[in-house]
């Protein structure tokens, strides 16, 4: 029997007949579309110091099949096989970007490239274990499925949308047709479309970043397109200027994420404790008592501490500790990485973002004054750093899904449905480790790192470098203001970003894309959604040609 676009009917319908994450026509997308994910995701965070939500590009594949006049192909009209394959794509991206290739490339940057195998093993284990608490945890008092998530309540009104005008599912290729052409002629188009669908002071910010480093390392304000220089000024700083030369410029961007970074936490802290008091006041509808969710908690925080464990044991840092200090860096691991994801997950409900770096780097600061060696710290860090993205993002999945199911109307298929998006969870993740695991080597040989994690590193280092510190702390300040006065968009997180990523063109390219969806937006609020798709379909395009050109170096044009 054809499935058709009665929303109302798959709403209603009974739980065995939701489609399951292993089904053939599911697999037939999602593998493909997952491993896009994971490249998409490694591109844009390495060299733009940004993950976007690429959710709507599985939903959007799935409406484009469905339009093919073959019987088979109409099953895709199903929104729970949409679902499906948005979540694995989303699961792709975000590990492969924020929970993989970052934390493992802190060891390779501190020397120690044999390590970077292993972690990768024991990151991905925390990833899952991450994902498994969220799962379990979902439609909790603490995370309620009625909770905001706007990412998730974004990526559901868009496929509700589409469905509604199929066609429009067709801007997505013309997006990355764009993407790819864009970027042949060194246009960052994958900035570009992020700047169509991203948080609007987020991204101007990174702009604006972007910008100023651009100016300090050049000494002037020039960019190259299309093969040609054009430079329109020079010498801003004198004739005998050199970036280089400068040590308190060389930190300047590491110092302002850190400040950025614990102001981040401390108003993610005043946001839980707001919420918190606000919440008394209301009922809260729940399908996950507390006592089941300290169970979860209790099962996650023993989790983590194997897992911690087995990082430390091959790493081999149990030689650079005593057993005191051993003892007490597992068990500092295992909480700072589910306090990391809890209070990751309770921000991104609030603001639809996750303060991922910032909770990791707090917890770095943390594990430094206890007295930890630099390679354990390493370690520390990159396992926090693993555990809070994809919590987050598992929540976003759900909630998008848990809209499409009807808003727990039909509690026998929210059931199902929870159950089968994690299935198609861990199969994205299981499609990016794969990918990184390939690939990883390919960024690092040619020194091509995350700029997270580089600071990470930097911050470390520091602890034996009293004139790096005092740079870092002078350059905290400025990025701990605009941080404040930025409040939940992040200012200071992104203009951080821009700083250790960034160049003029980028910065260029953003204010570009910020100025056509003012215009846009202004003479017909419909554009946002025509915006939002080719935005999708340009960072999809730019960040595989990137991929294919500078990673693999399979095409002749170079970044």
């Amino acid at each position: 029997m054809e499935e058709k676009y009665d929303l109302s009917s798959q709403q209603q319908m009974a739980a065995e007949k939701h489609p399951k994450a292993w089904d053939p026509l599911v697999l037939l997308l999602c593998i493909p579309l997952g491993l896009g994910g994971a490249i998409i995701g490694m591109e844009l965070i390495v060299r733009t110091g940004v993950t976007a939500n690429t959710s709507i590009i599985g939903a959007l594949f799935a409406i484009l099949f469905s339009r093919i006049p073959i019987g088979i192909f109409k099953k895709y009209r199903s929104v729970h096989r949409q679902n499906l394959l948005q979540t694995s794509i989303s699961a792709a991206t975000f590990s492969a970007a924020n929970c993989m290739i970052l934390p493992i490339g802190i060891p390779v940057i501190m020397g120690r490239p044999d390590l970077m195998f292993p972690m990768l093993v024991g990151v991905t284990l925390a990833t899952v274990i991450d994902s498994t608490i969220m799962y379990k945890c979902f439609g909790s008092e603490m995370f309620p499925a009625e909770g905001s998530w706007p990412p998730g309540v974004a990526a559901a009104d868009a496929i509700l949308a589409v469905i509604e005008k199929g066609k429009k599912a067709v801007l997505l290729l013309v997006g990355i047709a764009l993407g790819v052409f864009g970027k042949i002629g060194g246009i960052p188009m994958d900035l570009l479309g992020v700047s169509w669908f991203g948080d609007f002071g987020a991204m101007a910010a990174l702009a604006a970043g972007s910008i100023v480093i651009g100016i300090a390392k050049t000494n002037g304000f020039g960019f190259t397109l299309f093969g040609h220089t054009f430079t329109l000024l020079s010498n801003l700083f004198g004739e005998g200027y050199v970036f280089a030369d400068h040590l308190s410029l060389q930190y300047s961007a590491h110092g302002v994420m850190i400040g950025a970074g614990i102001v981040s936490l401390i108003q993610c802290g005043i946001s839980l404790f707001k919420k918190n008091k606000e919440k008394k006041a209301n009922t809260v509808k729940t399908d996950v008592s507390d006592s089941q969710m300290k169970k979860t908690l209790g099962f996650g925080y023993i989790a983590y501490f194997i897992c911690a464990l087995m990082i430390a044991i091959v790493g081999g840092i149990m030689s650079q500790m005593n057993v005191l200090q051993f003892i007490i860096w597992l068990i500092f691991a295992a909480l700072a990485a589910e306090a990391s994801e809890l209070i990751v997950g309770v921000s991104a409900m609030y603001s639809g973002w996750f303060p991922g770096f910032a909770t990791a780097l707090i917890f770095l600061i943390i594990g430094m004054l206890m007295g930890f060696p630099a390679l354990p710290l390493g370690l520390l860090v990159g396992f926090t750093a693993a555990t809070g993205p994809c919590f987050s993002d598992m929540a976003y999945d759900l909630k998008c899904g848990y809209i499409l199911r009807g808003n727990g109307a039909n509690p026998e298929l929210e059931k199902e449905g929870r159950k089968q998006q994690y299935y198609a969870e861990l199969m994205g993740f299981g499609l990016a480790f794969i990918i990184v695991a390939i690939f990883a080597n390919r960024y690092f040989g040619q020194g091509t790192f995350v700029a997270v994690s580089q600071t990470f590193v930097t911050t470390i280092e520091a602890g034996a470098s009293p004139e790096i510190a005092k740079w870092l702390l002078i350059w905290a300040i400025p990025g701990a203001l605009i941080q404040l006065f930025g409040g939940r968009h992040q200012l200071g997180i992104l203009f951080a970003t821009g700083l250790l990523v960034g160049n003029i063109l980028n910065g260029i390219t953003i204010i570009i894309g910020l100025i056509i969806r003012v215009i846009a937006n202004r003479i017909n609020k419909e554009n946002e959604q025509i915006l939002n798709i080719l935005g999708a379909g340009a960072l999809a395009g730019a960040a595989l040609y990137s991929f294919f050109s500078a990673t693999l170096g399979l095409v002749g044009k170079k970044d």
